[in-house]
């Protein structure tokens, strides 16, 4: 199964909380702005993702999500 994981950029305050639990240090804050003035997350290291959820658990404003794509078939 493939899945997306997906940053809602202009929910996100940059807390780092995702940031902090990741096992895989997938998430790192940006640098540059959302238009609420705070640095968002985003995934510097995608291919590393395993879609544990962890990040979206812990994340208090419900900007990150990963859901179940379906798999194109031939």
């Amino acid at each position: 199964m493939a899945y997306k994981h997906k940053v809602e950029d202009d929910r996100c305050k940059g807390c780092g909380l995702c940031v902090a639990v990741c096992p895989k240090n997938v998430l790192e804050i940006s640098e540059d702005i959302n238009t609420k003035g705070y640095f968002p997350v985003y995934q510097a290291r995608p291919e590393d993702c395993i879609h544990c959820a962890i990040c979206c658990t812990m994340c208090p404003d419900v900007a990150i999500t990963i859901t179940e794509i379906a798999e194109e078939t031939v």
